[in-house]
């Protein structure tokens, strides 16, 4: 669908991140499904098809700041933990704006790197 509308696989990765396919997601979403309640988990079975389906051969994956965008995932992390701790672990108006304010932080700086229009110094 991306490629049809002409959007690059860049913005598409970082698309299909936000949307919360994640690490936590997975180990959640595994713990959920041992429990019995399978219809909640979200398991990564497309991945495994494709896997299958190919061999089980490696995927190259290409990325203009990947080593960026991992330091800037740690940094986030760091951050998130930081303002719950300065909300004194209590969800408010304020914590719920901070994340806000963070997550779209995040996602402005990773297309920046992913467009080339911050450079990353580091390249892996």
């Amino acid at each position: 669908v991306g490629e049809t509308v002409g959007i690059s696989e860049e913005i598409m990765g970082l698309t299909i991140l936000a949307a919360g396919t994640s690490i936590p997601d997975l180990i959640t979403s595994v713990i959920v499904a041992r429990k019995g309640l399978g219809d909640m988990a979200v398991l990564p079975v497309p991945w495994l098809l494709y896997s299958l389906s190919h061999g089980s051969q490696p995927i190259a994956v290409s990325s203009n700041g990947l080593f960026c965008a991992i330091v800037l995932l740690f940094l986030m992390l760091l951050f998130v933990i930081i303002s719950i701790a300065a909300c004194r672990w209590r969800m408010s108006r304020l914590l719920g704006l901070t994340m806000f304010l963070l997550y779209f932080l995040f996602l402005v700086l990773s297309v920046m790197l992913e467009d080339r229009i911050i450079h990353c110094p580091v390249s892996i």
